[in-house]
């Protein structure tokens, strides 16, 4: 016999326990973002590679090492998405989205990136996405934020914090950069490899550079807040205090960042705090959602000057925070207590799906054992057919018997649900 294929590393097969786990994470955030009115978006699974290269940066390890980027047989390079953002932001340009801004996106499915599997990180994964495009004003910061913390309690998710940080406006950044990069250009032979080579190019990674080579001249390096404008420290002021009346609890981050040069004003991760139950479970990969405001990104791709802060979300490490969930039980099971009941069975069947119950069928194998069949499935009510006659609802088949069956097993799964 041939050798069954196996997985390909870095990709899951997600069943049972695991599966209804997902499925909780984005069945809440559905139920979530409409609360929040965010309009459901679907983009395509891969793009051209230059919406990923132009949008995501040529230096970031995303598209230089770990994009699956491809040539189809028309000679076009296409990647599959390793990210939402840059696949929102072109959807919103090219189809004209601009009509509907500012617009609230939200969107989930699989993303693909080339990195070395480990806990909580897949080759294939998964993630909930949220955007506010069009909206400049530190209100859309706060409601994103609300509306993620609102999301993290619904799922139950506890020992969580916000970090949060400001990367001021463009003249902010600017000036801090070059603070930055005069700073680190003192020590630059004492920096690790990476932060050598993103001095020039990227300086603010190397503040949340994990390197201990590095950690240890980032603490007196130079701090956002001595450089942020007036309109800047306004903004992140409204933030704040938007948060707190919102009763979103949060603390701050001075070396949170976001390398890129589009990325404005809020930068921020929900952490799971040390020593929790949340940080225990994620093991060293600790940041659950994170995001910020790109006000320059719609630029990077040919579009207008357009303000939009997002955030993002792995389904796979918020399922193993939320933990075991169990499917929830059936409503009924209907078992034929003798032979040639089946279409009465299946007639019964459907007629409690279609009045919104769940319900399952033991119609067939030993008729002794059907019984223990249906107790094995755990339902709220057990409903039997049996002989013409002799059982509750006779054949099944006619409206009359059917009408039965819904009045004998509705009221007594109501008091139980």
């Amino acid at each position: 016999m041939s050798k069954t294929p196996q997985a390909i590393r870095g990709t899951q097969d997600i069943f049972g326990a695991d599966a209804e786990a997902f499925a909780f994470v984005v069945e809440t955030f559905e139920r979530v973002r409409k609360l929040y009115r965010f309009r459901r978006a679907e983009m395509p699974v891969f793009e051209k590679t230059e919406v990923f290269s132009r949008a995501i940066g040529e230096t970031t390890d995303v598209v230089s090492k770990e994009m699956y980027s491809f040539d189809d047989r028309g000679g076009e390079s296409l990647t599959l998405r390793p990210e939402f953002t840059a696949g929102i932001a072109r959807a919103f340009l090219s189809n004209g989205w601009q009509q509907h801004a500012p617009v609230k996106l939200a969107t989930h499915g699989p993303l693909f990136r080339y990195e070395r599997p480990q806990k909580g990180r897949y080759r294939q994964f998964h993630q909930i996405d949220a955007e506010i495009i069009g909206a400049g004003e530190p209100q859309a910061d706060v409601e994103l934020l609300t509306m993620a913390d609102h999301l993290l309690k619904e799922l139950g998710i506890e020992g969580v914090t916000l970090h949060l940080n400001t990367l001021g406006d463009g003249d902010s950044r600017e000036a801090w950069r070059g603070a930055l990069v005069e700073h680190f250009r003192e020590v630059k032979d004492e920096l690790s490899e990476d932060s050598q080579e993103r001095l020039e190019k990227n300086p603010l990674r190397i503040l949340d550079s994990k390197d201990r080579r590095d950690q240890r001249f980032v603490a007196d390096a130079p701090k956002i807040d001595d450089f942020l404008t007036d309109e800047a420290k306004a903004f992140f002021d409204a933030v704040t205090n938007g948060l707190d009346a919102a009763g979103v609890k949060w603390t701050r981050a001075e070396s949170l960042v976001r390398g890129l040069d589009y990325y404005r004003h809020t930068a921020f991760e929900f952490i799971p705090d040390e020593g929790s139950e949340a940080a225990g479970k994620l093991g060293s990969q600790s940041t659950i959602l994170g995001g910020g405001r790109y006000d320059g990104l719609m630029e990077s791709l040919g579009g207008a000057p357009t303000p939009a802060v997002g955030w993002a979300a792995g389904i796979e490490r918020l399922a193993m925070l939320v933990g075991v969930v169990e499917a929830p039980p059936i409503d009924v099971v209907v078992i034929a207590e003798g032979e040639g009941l089946e279409n009465a069975v299946l007639a019964a069947v459907n007629a409690l799906r279609r009045n919104g119950f769940t319900a399952d069928s033991v119609a067939t194998g030993a008729v002794k054992k059907r019984f223990d069949k249906a107790v094995k499935l755990n339902p709220l009510q057990i409903f039997s057919i049996r002989t013409q006659g002799h059982g509750q609802s006779g054949r099944g088949a006619s409206k009359e018997d059917m009408d039965r069956v819904l009045e004998i097993v509705a009221d007594p799964i109501a008091r139980q649900r």
